[in-house]
């Protein structure tokens, strides 16, 4: 039998704690701090999610997160897309890893049925290196394993691509049982004021579903110019759940990083108000 291939922790004890106890603690009080969604909010299709420390974006994170709690039990499968900071690619990276280690556990990868369902999607390939020091997919997991328990997850990097390029490679793994997170924080390292300008604009292009987006804008500009053109395909409804930035979190606000956290409803649900 073939030896798991196992992707192990890249930034436990710097984004966020490396003690299971500690860690668990700390992702239950970020969602318990929540303010419970209405009665009738849908599971999302999709979210978008910072992906900084959590003392600095967690909070935010966790709105997303507390609505995303409601499909435990019915979700299957998590494709998480975030951009690569480290080490460049072309197209969509796969790991090449059956697990995807935290200090909750491990995570499973389908990586034989992803592999199945890209080998005709163009600009796709396996690229351990991409993810071996990568933080925007592995901060998102231990949400996922506190909220949805035992689910799948399919984590992707994306670089060099085209927002309809990354859409496609997410059509060719979304199903109605699959949960799609695109991890991206907003702008960086402007004054708070300047950034909540500029986040202001960014929130609104999402919200319009009008890509693309550029990396001034947001860091994973390429994860949500992707997931901007599949919720037009599909006709899901961007709603804003939460923005600030790490003037509001961490106090020095001479040069803030920007964070906002969105659901994607389907066009038959929310409240009707077309």
């Amino acid at each position: 039998m073939r030896t798991p291939v196992v992707r192990e922790p890249a930034v436990a004890g710097r984004f966020y704690p490396a003690d299971p106890v500690e860690l668990r603690a700390t992702v239950d009080a970020l969602l318990d701090e929540v303010p419970a969604p209405p009665p009738d909010a849908p599971v999302p299709r999709a979210v978008i999610v910072p992906h900084a420390g959590y003392v600095y974006s967690g909070s935010t994170a966790a709105l997303a997160y507390a609505r995303v709690a409601r499909g435990r039990g019915t979700l299957r499968r998590v494709v998480v897309v975030g951009p690569t900071h480290r080490v460049p690619v072309r197209g969509v990276a796969l790991p090449g890893a059956d697990v995807f280690r935290t200090p909750l556990g491990d995570v499973p990868v389908p990586h034989a049925w992803a592999q199945e369902r890209l080998a005709d999607v163009p600009a796709t390939g396996v690229a351990p290196q991409v993810h071996r020091h990568e933080h925007s997919v592995e901060v998102q997991l231990p949400f996922l394993q506190r909220v949805l328990d035992d689910v799948d997850v399919v984590p992707l990097l994306a670089g060099d691509a085209l927002g309809e390029e990354v859409a496609d490679v997410l059509e060719s793994l979304w199903d109605d049982r699959t949960l799609v997170v695109a991890s991206s924080d907003l702008s960086h390292y402007l004054t708070y004021d300047e950034a909540r300008r500029v986040d202001a604009g960014t929130i609104a292009q999402i919200t319009e579903l009008d890509a693309p987006l550029d990396h001034l804008q947001a860091c994973g500009a390429t994860p949500v110019n992707g997931l901007l053109v599949a919720a037009r395909r599909r006709g899901l409804r961007p709603i804003l759940l939460g923005a600030c930035s790490s003037g509001d979190t961490a106090g020095d606000r001479s040069r803030v990083v920007g964070y906002c956290s969105f659901a994607f409803d389907g066009p038959e649900e929310g409240d009707g108000d077309d």
